[in-house]
């Protein structure tokens, strides 16, 4: 099957020196995404500012902001079969960008954010769509609850629950601890584990899916 997986954060520009950014490693994208290649499928990484080396044999976008992630993602999603939206994209961005550094002053400064264009809204709500679409959530409260909430809005397939409250799992992490939500109201936990571990078993898990899905409705999601 063909993967296209996205991972790691994304920096939104203040002026020429700063940005608005988060703590995601892309650790977790970057397992899938080996382990889709161990498995033998092709995978495309759209990827934002790692320090991870980029697996072998993938085809690697990398890219910075989001406006560049959702048009990398926009241009190849319909070439996949599986979309895995892994990466923590900035829900916000500066209204307007600086040309020159921000100079310190002795008073308040105030920065207008505006919202950044919904990448796996977009492609949820896309008619006619292919592919299979599986969404990430990360949350600090009421884990299972916001990540049912975003399933049902974004009109995912698959979300990925991860609770990133913990110093000791989920973001920056080499550990994670996950539960995986279907629109069909099933749900699977994987317990803390490695994340290449808990990669390779959402792999299997995406992969067992998109078979079930293709097989019974030809090819075509409704």
């Amino acid at each position: 099957m063909r993967f296209l997986i996205t991972a790691g954060p994304t920096r939104e520009p203040i002026d020429p020196v700063r940005y608005i950014s988060n703590r995601s490693s892309g650790k977790m994208g970057y397992a899938i995404a080996e382990a889709a290649l161990a498995e033998g499928h092709d995978v495309t990484l759209i990827s934002g500012p790692v320090t991870l080396e980029a697996p072998q044999k993938a085809q690697l976008i990398s890219v910075s902001t989001s406006d560049e992630m959702f048009e990398a993602v926009c241009q190849h999603a319909h070439h996949c079969d599986i979309c895995v939206l892994c990466a923590a994209v900035a829900d916000y961005k500066p209204g307007a960008i600086s040309p020159t550094k921000i100079k310190k002053c002795g008073e308040k400064f105030s920065l207008e954010l505006v919202p950044t264009r919904d990448i796996l809204d977009s492609l949820g709500h896309k008619q006619n769509r292919q592919f299979i679409l599986a969404g990430f959530a990360a949350e600090t409260d009421h884990v299972e609850e916001n990540a049912g909430k975003k399933l049902r809005a974004k009109n995912c397939d698959i979300i990925v629950a991860n609770d990133v409250s913990s110093a000791n799992s989920g973001m920056e992490s080499d550990l994670n601890e996950v539960t995986i939500l279907f629109r069909n109201g099933e749900k699977k936990k994987i317990y803390r584990a490695q994340k290449k571990i808990i990669g390779r078993e959402l792999v299997k898990i995406f992969s067992h899916f998109a078979t079930k899905t293709f097989d019974k409705k030809n090819g075509a999601i409704n």
